[in-house]
């Protein structure tokens, strides 16, 4: 015990002769040796080059994501304005009152310090500087020894004469230590409160100059008690400088301290890895168009929604405002560190089928080379062109019906039909216009699968197509960087009209066309007032669940599926993105603007009526069809169909039945309809037949128009 004492009284001795030393020989300046160790120093480190974490902000500058730094600290930038003033104020009144006076080294706070220690056989108070703390955590080495200690004066007074006051508070800004692997007050306040420094409490103030001092001693969440006591000690000493008033340090002293150690912000981390990855290697800070509110709350929305499918199920979600092609919100998936899910795979990038969602393009290119219109007809029968045999997703067919509910129902045949006319290679023209990069595979040429998944897109992708027809046909580049950020999409605008201009994805009469079909689908409560233009898709054997919509200003894409290809049975875009879609376009709230109005060639055609060679759409090897589209004709339900109505034996107890819908085609009303050749008493007046069978078995119905032309046919009902 005795050696103990008498060496520990040999440190404080060691120590006071160090710093009375150091204050004598500095203060007396121009000493040779002291002038020769002075220009034997290194370079005083810049603050550029410190081992910063990388951040990752939002477009108001807000914390999406940080990572540690190269040597594995949280050292998050920060400026000097992003601080609380408070902080400094009693940060200087607590450890360096003459900071702006002197040059790097109190000599009086020294010289008393040494005369403290000396009377009373311990350290009383430190006497070093700001600077000189900062000299030794730049040096990152103990200064025990009188060496260290007369080396640290020295890098002090070096400090002061290469860097400005507010250099040298920024570089302790960002070194001082808070325990763990934390330095620097941003990590600090994010970790110790769970916030910004911007805005700080004189209570949180005092913690987060107290604990530098003994860092892991002080630990707010290990160490409570020495933390309160180390903090209330700074309370102190700021209300006897007068930076506090007694009542304020005296109510801050008497607040808790919290435990509570929080995680640094995780938000939109597909997007920050790939900011950070693809970013300037020596780029601390990168700034993207994400929105960390609506990131946040579609992140959870994607946690909740998936929660109910098995693993590993994922979904993807991406959000755009088209007007200015800014992405606001890109989930790649539910949870980055769910393995089971595989959530490292960011979906929003990853190349799938996009199923039937080309098929509004399709039908955009149709109406734009005066292949048909929305009310032109088409065939939904089995079809065979060169051996390509596409069939509808239910197996069923729906006869002759317009282009309009061709598209609204995603029937297949009329969109391979229809892109047969128009020439697959047509298609992937127009969809590199919008700067996508389809996939198909090595060698192969464009075929009419296409029209139904049969190539590679991506989740963006597919939101940059659908950008282009929420601006009527213009392209725009979707981008998720602020500034300085090399965008890796930029579109391919296409040839050269000959006018100094680069030409649209589709017309803008043709978009619009396309546009107002998909509005016309079914909408969910809430969205009646500003209609959503949306399509689904789903690729072959269930593998990918699609749902695009887009209004006046945001265009939102969800996909769900498994990450490595595999089925999930039943799962359709209509049935499990389509609910997504929607509760997204709600949390978009006022934000949102409705669909454009119709441009001036639409209004002028809209009371017209299909021309007479448009009845049908002008198809390949199909031309005589339209000399028969006056004919009066049956086009639902076809010619021997088995309905299934419900209709159960009599006071079987089972469900009231459906009703027989009969869908006519050309002819001139009123039309008389005969059931088993007897006729009803009311004339339908429009093409449209609805009666409700008595019951089950074989029936025959005949129609008659005004001009006394007939259809008929044979039905059986069950």
């Amino acid at each position: 015990m005795r050696l103990r004492l008498r060496q520990d009284w040999r440190e404080y001795r060691r120590w006071a002769i160090a710093a009375g030393f150091g204050a004598v020989v500095l203060a007396a300046g121009g000493a040779l040796k002291v002038s020769h160790d002075f220009n034997a120093l290194p370079p005083p480190p810049q603050i550029g080059d410190l081992s910063l974490s990388v951040v990752v902000l939002d477009r108001d500058d807000r914390l999406l994501r940080a990572f540690t730094s190269s040597d594995d600290k949280w050292r998050l930038p920060v400026e000097l304005e992003e601080i609380d003033p408070l902080y400094f104020k009693m940060l200087l009144a607590f450890e360096d009152r003459r900071f702006f006076d002197h040059g790097g080294i109190d000599v009086r706070a020294l010289v008393r310090s040494a005369l403290q220690s000396v009377r009373a056989g311990r350290i009383v108070s430190g006497g070093s500087t700001l600077t000189m703390q900062v000299a030794r955590l730049l040096d990152e080495a103990p200064t025990r020894t009188f060496r260290r200690k007369y080396e640290q004066f020295l890098k002090a007074v070096q400090l002061e004469r290469s860097l400005s006051k507010q250099d040298i508070l920024r570089l302790y800004a960002l070194r001082a230590p808070f325990g763990g692997n934390l330095e620097g007050i941003r990590a600090a306040s994010l970790t110790w409160f769970g916030k910004e420094p911007g805005r700080l409490t004189p209570a949180e103030v005092a913690l987060l100059i107290a604990l530098p001092q003994s860092p892991e001693a002080r630990r707010p969440d290990r160490f409570p008690d020495n933390a309160r006591a180390a903090r209330n000690r700074v309370l102190a000493r700021a209300a006897s400088a007068g930076v506090l008033t007694r009542e304020d340090a005296m109510s801050a002293a008497a607040e808790p301290v919290r435990a509570r150690r929080h995680s640094m912000p995780f938000l939109a981390p597909h997007e920050s890895r790939e900011a950070r990855l693809t970013g300037p290697p020596l780029k601390p800070v990168h700034r993207l168009t994400i929105d960390a509110d609506l990131q946040a709350a579609l992140e959870k929305l994607s946690r909740q929604k998936i929660g109910s499918y098995p693993k590993p199920v994922s979904m993807a979600i991406l959000v755009a405002d088209h007007r200015n092609g800014e992405i606001l919100a890109s989930v790649g998936a539910p949870d980055l560190l769910d393995n089971a899910r595989q959530g490292h795979v960011d979906m929003t990038r990853a190349f799938r089928s996009p199923g039937s969602t080309l098929k509004p393009f399709i039908y955009g290119l149709a109406f734009e080379e005066g292949i048909g219109l929305p009310e032109s007809y088409i065939d939904d029968r089995p079809t065979d062109i060169g051996g390509y045999k596409p069939t509808n997703f239910d197996q069923a067919y729906q006869g002759t019906v317009t282009l309009r509910e061709a598209l609204q129902l995603s029937l297949n045949t009329p969109a391979v039909q229809l892109l047969e006319a128009v020439g697959p290679a047509r298609l992937m023209a127009r969809l590199k216009r919008a700067g996508v990069r389809p996939v198909l595979e090595k060698g192969a040429a464009p075929g009419l699968a296409i029209g139904l998944g049969g190539l590679g897109l991506t989740l963006r992708d597919l939101t940059q197509l659908y950008a282009s027809l929420a601006r009527q046909g213009e392209p725009v580049s979707l981008s998720v960087c602020r500034a300085e950020c090399d965008r890796d999409s930029i579109p391919y605008m296409g040839p050269d009209t000959g006018l100094g201009q680069t030409a649209d994805v589709l017309s803008r009469k043709s978009a619009w066309l396309v546009s107002d079909i998909l509005s016309g689908l079914p909408q969910a409560r809430g969205t009646e007032a500003s209609h959503i233009a949306y399509k689904t898709g789903t690729a072959y054997g269930y593998r990918d669940a699609w749902a695009v919509g887009y209004d006046g200003r945001y265009v939102v894409s969800v996909w769900l599926g498994r990450p490595d290809g595999t089925p999930v049975p039943g799962e359709t875009g209509a049935g499990a993105a389509v609910p997504v879609l929607f509760e997204i376009f709600q949390k978009l709230g006022p934000g949102r603007r409705p669909l454009p109005e119709a441009p001036p060639e639409v209004l002028q055609a809209a009371n017209r009526e299909v021309p007479a060679p448009l009845r049908y759409a002008r198809l390949p090897g199909r031309h005589e069809a339209a000399r028969f589209a006056d004919a009066l004709r049956i086009s639902y339900p076809p010619d021997g169909a088995e309905l299934d109505l419900g209709l159960g034996a009599p006071g079987s107890g089972e469900p009231q039945a459906q009703p027989l819908v009969v869908k006519l085609k050309g002819g001139a009303g009123p039309f008389s309809v005969l059931i088993n050749g007897t006729p009803l008493d009311e004339k339908a007046r429009r093409h449209q037949l609805v009666w409700h069978p008595d019951a089950p078995g074989f029936l025959n119905v005949t129609i008659l128009d005004a001009n006394g032309e007939s259809a008929g046919i044979t039905v059986f009902l069950r």
